[in-house]
């Protein structure tokens, strides 16, 4: 029985010598390895040594790392917070422990309890956690790390849904010609991620809230273009038929077509230039219909006032389509329309309806601001007035910008009304360089005084020709 044990003996001995040899070398290779690994820096939160191995692009190329970064941090301080109030709650128990004794709490306020202060700050954690969009890896061999713009800077879900690509269905290139469908929202909008997450913080399918002058402060402050929503927007309860074209044009619309809860007035008889407390300074008296009347058809004393059919003289027949950029009720559009020429008119809500006063009298309003490109294919306009809005409180560069996209939509031979321009004298030379700039035809020009300090610029130019 002994002889028969003694090879087995031997043998596991054996096996075990073995075990244990290959279980050093192991150690010895791991061991090896990670030092191997720490040299090279991989254990070391070094920038330099990401970019050696990977490249800058690789590891850069289309990544937000801060955005991604302040997602985590917020996520690690609601942790945190949690952690201290539970804390604190646990200390403060401890010292009052006899007066708990004597006052035992009841499961319902232990309930409440766990579910106000422990079950929801967790529950927040939770979903701002699976709310973080890592970035995804495009390529096999190559790879490079892609994440979609401004994907982990905003908490709001709908907004996340609202930019994050749009992929065509079955793979196939669509009618642009591209892959996929980006969404675009104003770059100036992460700075005011409050405002735009209070803007997108909605039910899906239910109605909006009444604020409207929330998008306007955000599209004005360079959040522009804002996101699509998808909720139902608001109107009046009480919106009546409008009037007809001929009647509409020159009549105040029925008060109860405009939402008035974010004006200081409550119907069109209080924006009167008589009322001290209309809520708008620009454009006095352009809610009376009476004075609109005589803008541009009537002679004035002054030689900045150029008379429509004197304009339209110049180039008979030819002046069709035009853009009137300016601030007012769309009088000018109005006087337009009656000679056959269709007219667009921007307007923002600063204070009064504007855009729907436009829009009631049956002409078009557009909803834009000084910050964006004008939504017009290039060369297409016979004429763009101005007046009232773009005066000499306008920086340089910033009017540099719009009369140039004002130049791409303007058709050779098209008409650029400059009416009532008015900026400080001393000002004035360089404002007339802006405008002569581009070498249009000069048809009216016409310098008026204002006040002891300003003056008035009314000008007519035509677009030339220009060689390919």
């Amino acid at each position: 029985m002994g002889r028969l044990c003694f090879p087995n003996c031997r043998l596991g001995r054996m096996m075990g010598w073995l075990q244990i040899v290959l279980g050093g070398l192991v150690i010895i290779v791991s061991i090896s390895s990670l030092i191997r690994f720490y040299s090279a820096g991989f254990f070391l939160r070094n920038e330099a040594t990401c970019n050696q191995f990977y490249g800058v692009k690789d590891v850069y190329d289309g990544f937000d790392i801060k955005a991604l970064s302040d997602r985590i941090g917020e996520v690690l301080n609601k942790m945190e917070s949690l952690q201290e109030k539970l804390e604190l709650k646990v200390q403060e128990m401890e010292k009052n422990k006899e007066v708990l004794l004597r006052n035992n709490i009841t499961r319902l306020e232990y309930k409440k309890y766990l579910e106000l202060e422990v079950i929801r700050p967790l529950y927040n954690a939770h979903i701002a956690l699976r709310q973080i969009r890592l970035p995804r890896v495009e390529g096999l061999r190559n790879s490079t790390v892609k994440e979609e713009p401004l994907i982990n800077t905003f908490l709001i879900e709908e907004i996340k849904k609202y930019i994050t690509p749009k992929e065509n269905r079955l793979g196939k290139i669509n009618i642009y010609g591209t892959e996929r469908i980006y969404n675009t929202i104003g770059h100036a909008c992460v700075l005011f991620k409050k405002e735009l997450e209070e803007y997108m913080d909605y039910d899906i399918g239910s109605y909006c809230d009444d604020d409207w002058n929330l998008a306007q402060k955000l599209m004005v402050n360079g959040c522009d273009p804002l996101p699509r929503r998808r909720c139902l927007t608001r109107a009046s309860k009480v919106y009546q038929k409008p009037y007809s074209i001929n009647e509409s044009l020159w009549r105040l619309p029925d008060d109860r077509n405009v939402r008035w809860s974010n004006y200081q007035c409550r119907n069109f008889a209080c924006l009167s230039s008589k009322n001290p407390k209309q809520g708008y300074s620009k454009c006095a008296g352009c809610f009376e219909m009476e004075k609109e009347k005589l803008k541009w058809v009537t002679n004035s004393s002054l030689p900045v006032d150029f008379l429509i059919n004197d304009v339209l003289a110049i180039k008979p027949g030819e002046i069709r389509i035009g853009l009137d950029f300016g601030f007012g009720t769309g009088s000018f559009a109005a006087r337009m329309r009656e000679h056959d020429v269709t007219i667009v008119s921007t307007a923002l809500n600063l204070g009064a309806p504007f855009n729907e006063i436009v829009a009631l009298r049956g002409l078009i309003p557009l909803h834009v601001t000084l910050n964006q490109r004008l939504p017009f294919f290039d060369n297409t306009m016979d004429l763009i007035h101005t007046t009232g809005f773009m005066d000499g409180w306008i920086d340089l560069l910033l009017m540099d910008f719009i009369l140039f996209d004002w130049d791409r939509i303007l058709r050779p031979g098209g008409l650029l009304w400059i009416d009532r321009f008015f900026c400080n004298r001393k000002d004035l030379d360089d404002y007339m360089y802006m405008f002569l700039q581009f070498r249009y035809k000069k048809h009216k020009w016409a310098i008026a005084p204002k006040s002891k300090d300003e003056v008035y610029l009314s000008a007519l130019l035509e677009k030339p020709p220009r060689a390919i």
